[in-house]
């Protein structure tokens, strides 16, 4: 079977807001939130995520899983379709990348299975979608509304909710993941004032959406995927408190973490740099984010 993507889906996504405008009472608002949460709440706060984040990574080598098993392309198509669900049914981005670390966290866990067929995949993402939804909205939706149009193949409800159990014990039920988008979100709070918070959160939202499809990005934990995005949204909106900013974050983490937040940020800024400066019109079908290195 041929995997063909859909073509930018993620590139008009109506929940992204369009205003990064900035003054200069908005950067003072930020330095001044920066020196306010310079503090021990915080820096236990940041310490429990990474030690929650530990628990809710794929297992080892699955990029390599992803690569050697030709799924990478089938697995964009997947994310692709349930970023489209989240859009159709207004859901939370929270819940969207809840569905993607399921679906991740499974698939490396059957690194046995050598033979996936895309119907699987199929399936096992509209399981996952399921499940966040359940964990995370107030509003659930019927397992015949999730399959809006962009599938290849429909199932019975007694099918998924057959997956919905597979996927539940094969995560030991442990679905309060942190995830990239957990990971920003928690950083916006904590540093900045509430009209600041969004004018960041949609760039980097789209950024690490944009991450979802990249190969070498599986590769880097949530943390070094989030501190890298909003580093990039920060050096195009508030530039002269980036730094500072990074500077602070940096001082909490290990070596080899600082060492892959760079490597991450510059890989980021190379294939995406589009998205840096205009965020509503970032390119993101996967053939983009494959081969334009």
């Amino acid at each position: 079977m041929v995997y063909e993507c859909m073509d930018n889906l993620l590139c008009d996504e109506v929940w992204l807001s369009n205003n990064s405008e900035n003054t200069f009472e908005e950067v003072g608002d930020f330095v001044v939130s920066l020196k306010s949460y310079e503090n021990k709440e915080f820096e236990e706060a940041f310490t429990l995520y990474l030690e929650k984040e530990a628990s809710s990574l794929p297992e080892h080598n699955y990029a390599k899983y992803l690569h050697s098993n030709n799924l990478f392309l089938p697995r964009c198509r997947v994310i692709q379709w349930l970023v489209k669900c989240g859009s159709h049914f207004n859901l939370s981005f929270g819940t969207v990348f809840l569905a993607v670390n399921y679906l991740d966290r499974f698939v490396s866990i059957c690194q046995s299975n050598q033979d996936w067929k895309y119907w699987m995949l199929e399936l096992l993402s509209i399981a996952c979608l399921s499940v966040a939804i359940k964990f995370n909205e107030k509003s659930p939706l019927s397992l015949h509304e999730i399959q809006v149009e962009g599938l290849n193949y429909s199932f019975q409800s007694s099918v998924i909710l057959k997956m919905e159990l597979i996927l539940l014990k094969a995560l030991g039920w442990h679905l309060n993941s942190v995830t990239t988008y957990s990971f920003v979100e928690m950083l916006d709070i904590h540093f900045f004032q509430s009209h600041l918070y969004q004018k960041l959160i949609s760039p980097a939202t789209q950024l690490l959406l944009q991450a979802t499809l990249d190969q070498k990005m599986v590769e880097f934990r949530p943390s070094t995927v989030a501190i890298s995005a909003l580093w990039c949204s920060l050096d195009q909106l508030y530039p002269p408190t980036a730094d500072s900013y990074i500077a602070y974050i940096l001082r909490l983490l290990s070596q080899t973490q600082k060492d892959d937040i760079i490597k991450c940020h510059e890989l980021m800024q190379r294939q995406a740099p589009v998205c840096c400066e205009n965020h509503h019109h970032c390119p993101l079908s996967p053939t983009t984010v494959l081969f334009n290195t």
